[in-house]
């Protein structure tokens, strides 16, 4: 979670929605992405999409099922859509998102019937760093 953690700072020092994202197999990590909507001009550079695409060209295939992702916020329901179709074996997320999560919130994606992959998921790990993180981003904007 650590390194999850410094590319959501990362993420927040380029003006992003401080959100990070790591891909680990056996141990190792495979990529880590931060969140990069504006910089990239695309809806859907969020960290966890972008951490999936970097870790399946960097393992040369599509499915990561001996992969655990770990991510400073509850993914939404993009993400969490990607996650299932990636077949990711463990989900870690730090921070809760009542509006926008879509694990634990809002659409609860895993425990739709048509949800053909649910990965084993732990929450509130590094909770409180995450949430902070992201309560002074947008605290320095309003």
């Amino acid at each position: 979670m650590r390194l999850a953690l410094d590319a959501a700072r990362a993420a927040a020092a380029a003006g992003e929605v401080p959100v990070g994202a790591v891909i680990v197999q056996a141990g190792r990590v495979v990529a880590t992405a931060g969140n990069a909507p504006r910089r990239l001009h695309d809806p859907t550079a969020h960290a966890e999409i972008r951490v999936i695409r970097a870790a399946a060209a960097a393992l040369g295939r599509e499915r990561l099922d001996d992969c655990d992702l770990w991510v400073t916020l509850e993914p939404c329901a993009m993400c969490a859509g990607a996650i299932a179709h990636a077949r990711i074996a463990r989900l870690y997320y730090a921070a809760a998102d009542p509006k926008g999560g879509a694990v634990e919130h809002g659409a609860r994606i895993f425990t739709q019937p048509t949800c053909h992959h649910r990965p084993d998921v732990y929450a509130g790990i590094a909770e409180a760093e995450a949430a902070a993180i992201l309560r002074g981003f947008f605290a320095e904007r309003r």
